[in-house]
């Protein structure tokens, strides 16, 4: 699933046939980790279903690539999982490869 995502990032959205979690995994990884629209959009997509493990889980790597470490570990206690990296790129990683099981 990750292929997925990182071959389309060339595109103006993301594929229609990722989750909503997915897609903004893939709004992340568009914008570089960084702030900006991209984050934005992929915000707006976590706080649509918080509560939801899929959701939050994105959102707290959001958090993370907000520099937000606080909020991030919220959202990581919220989602059940345990951080584990400082790394916003190892992070997506580790997402990603959660989220396509």
């Amino acid at each position: 699933m990750t292929d997925a995502i990182l071959s389309s990032l060339s595109h103006d959205a993301p594929p229609t046939d990722l989750t909503p979690p997915m897609q903004a995994l893939w709004w992340l990884k568009k914008g570089d980790l960084q702030l900006g629209a991209c984050w934005d959009r992929a915000h707006e997509i976590c706080q649509t279903a918080e509560g939801d493990k899929p959701y939050d889980l994105v959102h707290a790597l959001a958090h993370l690539i907000e520099g937000d470490l606080a909020n991030a570990a919220y959202w990581y206690r919220r989602a059940g999982v345990q951080q584990t990296s400082d790394d916003p790129a190892a992070e997506w990683q580790a997402i990603a490869a959660e989220l396509a099981k």
